[in-house]
């Protein structure tokens, strides 16, 4: 294998220090290729080797870590133990150094300022417990949560789990209507909220959102109002408590509920491409687990890492690192409000002040800094970063490149991660083995990942397939929230005990892994099927882009035709001569066939607040049709300006 094909390869300190290296040591395994083999034939042996490794906490032991009597979907783990990710988070750092160690650094979008011992938090999660019992909240209730990042979602995060309840994370951009339909869908006794809040130092009433919604949610008894803005609200006597209020009474200390192992303790709903939001559902041992696996064993993040992810409390990422940084015991750096505003480096700014060590860092995130000219490292001390995590969609060579050498200095490794709310980390990237640009170098231990063709059959090198997983990795979702038959039919029914994500994939010769684009945003063009990474790469390429959209629309000779729907650089004339030079850069990389039906160029494309980019919003308004759940889309006049250019 040619050292010119990697970016980036681990030198022998980094390798004796990673945590992989560790386990291996721990397991006895003589190597990480004869551990992924192992893990996918020994699923009992490698996940009751990672609770050790990892210190799970349990009240019972567990008699046995899996039982598949009622087939694949339906796996239980960690059966006849009893537990509570809180056991795991806080109550385990009781008398440790770690517990007068900084666990929680905020930063508000004003500038304000908090930071949290390990001591501190557990005091503030103790009290807010006490108040939520108070209230007679209890074990299996649902509460939601519709807050930006502020403490108070962490320590609310925390508290609902410790009294055995479940976390119902809402997207902070949600506007009544979808608000109302996750609420009735889950049943939500209780809701924690803000009075305002701002978004771009623009205010935004939360609390008038949610009245509108809790009005018409007939579960709904209690709603939480954080103090934030100071702004004026409107108030339901007997609904509405202060929290402040409820948690000054309140002792330091409560205790934690001790729960089965699969206890449910988190409720993430997801958008559906038709239909009704998936509620997702996570117990108590499993997903904590996987997200630690994933993030620490995988991805090296070590109790020594100040971690800064910027995402959402609603998408999958909030809760990931609201739970797995205090379970690894490092050091959660949260910030409330975008990385570009109020300063345009505002994200290298809190890298520098707060000796980030590990950043989470979405590909579109990083075309956006990369538009508006940013240069971080020529302002800012980013020495301390040891590494950089990315998720959310695939990147383009020029954006990876971008981190890669400029933000990291190609000292920095920029490790892939790619899952799903379902069961997070399918492929990622490790510290034992060298990284190729925009590629995963490894599937995550215990997946049974695959890439097969549409008969289930492994593809070889080089094939475009459908990414799946031949195992129930433990942290999976125990099903659908109320919907058993929609999480059979949506997961399960392609191929028998084969889960099927919904992504296309790829191996190289060298065993590292692509992701091109969800399956169902994929295009088959004269034949050849081919993702939109590919094709956005390509005109990405062209320098005169900050991002770009490939869909596929119904031709009448082709099948599928092309559509490119690009948001030109600032400096950049959105005119007849840039269209045709990005049509060039597609037929010049993959040939005629796929020369672009159409080229728009719009001021913006269709997003989630995570700005994970809506490839099937894109091609609905191009086409007229109906788009289906919006709720999670934060610029709705993108879509108007689409519709307007077709």
């Amino acid at each position: 294998m040619s050292g010119e094909d990697f970016a980036w390869s681990p030198d022998a300190a980094t390798i004796a220090q990673a945590n992989l290296t560790a386990f291996l040591h721990a397991t006895g395994v003589a190597g990480y290729d004869e551990l992924l083999a192992r893990a996918d034939a020994e699923p009992q042996w490698f996940f009751d080797a990672l609770l050790k490794f990892l210190d799970y906490r349990f009240y019972r032991p567990y008699e046995r870590v899996l039982d598949e009597s009622r087939g694949a979907p339906w796996a239980r783990w960690c059966v006849g133990g009893t537990t509570n990710i809180v056991l795991n988070a806080l109550d385990r750092w009781r008398g440790t150094p770690t517990w007068d160690k900084t666990a929680l650094v905020w930063e508000g979008e004003d500038g304000l300022r908090r930071d949290y011992s390990y001591r501190a938090l557990d005091a503030e999660v103790c009290r807010c417990a006490g108040a939520l019992r108070a209230l007679g909240l209890a074990r299996g209730d649902v509460i939601a949560l519709y807050l930006p990042n502020v403490p108070e979602a962490m320590i609310a995060m925390l508290a609902i789990s410790k009294i055995g309840a479940i976390a119902m994370p809402l997207f902070s951009g949600f506007g009544a209507d979808a608000m109302l339909a996750r609420l009735e869908l889950g049943g939500a006794k209780a809701l924690v909220t803000v009075d305002g809040t701002s978004r771009r130092g623009k205010p935004v009433d939360a609390k008038a959102i949610v009245d509108e919604a809790a009005a018409q949610a007939p579960s709904l008894r209690h709603v939480i109002v954080c103090r934030r803005a100071g702004n004026a609200i409107a108030w339901t006597e007997g609904r509405d408590h202060w929290w402040h209020e409820l948690l000054a009474p309140q002792p330091e200390s409560a205790p934690t509920e001790e729960l089965d192992a699969d206890a449910p303790y988190l409720l993430v709903f997801t958008s559906g491409t038709t239909g009704k939001p998936k509620g997702v559902v996570h117990g108590h041992t499993g997903f904590p687990a996987k997200i630690v696996m994933d993030l620490a064993l995988v991805m090296d993040f070590k109790p020594s890492d100040r971690l800064l992810w910027m995402s959402d409390m609603g998408w999958v990422v909030g809760p990931l690192i609201v739970y797995a940084t205090p379970i690894v015991g490092g050091t959660l750096v949260l910030a409330e409000g975008a990385p570009n505003y109020p300063d345009p480096d505002r994200m290298w700014r809190l890298v520098a002040e707060h000796r980030v060590s590990y950043l989470g860092i979405a590909p579109t995130t990083a075309r956006t800094f990369i538009a508006q000219g940013s240069e971080p490292w020529k302002k800012y001390d980013l020495s301390a970063l040891r590494v950089m995590a990315s998720s959310g969609e695939p990147w383009t060579p020029e954006a990876w490149w971008w981190l890669f050498e400029r933000v990291g200095a190609r000292r920095v490794p920029l490790l892939n991660f790619s899952g799903g709310t379902e069961m997070m980390g399918i492929l990622a990237c490790c510290l034992l083995r060298p990284l190729k640009p925009c590629a995963f170098n490894t599937p995550v231990p215990g997946t049974g990942a695959d890439v097969v063709d549409d008969a289930g059959h492994t593809v070889p090198p080089g094939a475009v397939g459908e990414l799946v997983m031949r195992r129930p990795v433990m942290g999976l979702t125990r099903s659908l929230w109320q919907d058993d038959a929609r999480y059979l039919a949506n997961y399960w029914s392609t191929w028998e005990n084969v889960w099927h994500h919904g992504d296309f994939a790829s191996r190289d010769g060298d065993g590292h892994w692509y992701i091109h684009g969800r399956s169902d945003d994929t295009l088959k063009i004269a034949g050849k099927r081919t993702g939109p990474a590919e094709i956005e790469a390509l005109v990405m390429e062209t320098g005169q882009l900050a991002e770009a959209a490939a869909i596929g629309v119904p031709d009448p000779i082709k099948g599928s035709a092309l559509v490119l729907v690009c948001v030109p650089k600032p400096d950049v004339d959105a005119n007849a001569a840039l269209r045709e030079a990005l049509a060039r850069a597609v037929t010049h990389g993959l040939g005629t066939p796929f020369k672009p039906k159409a080229v728009l160029l719009v001021r913006d494309l269709p997003k989630t607040r995570n700005l994970k980019i809506m490839r099937r919003v894109i091609r609905a308004a191009y086409l007229g049709e109906n788009p289906g759940d919006l709720s999670s889309l934060v610029n709705p006049e993108a879509i108007e300006e689409i519709r307007a250019q077709r």
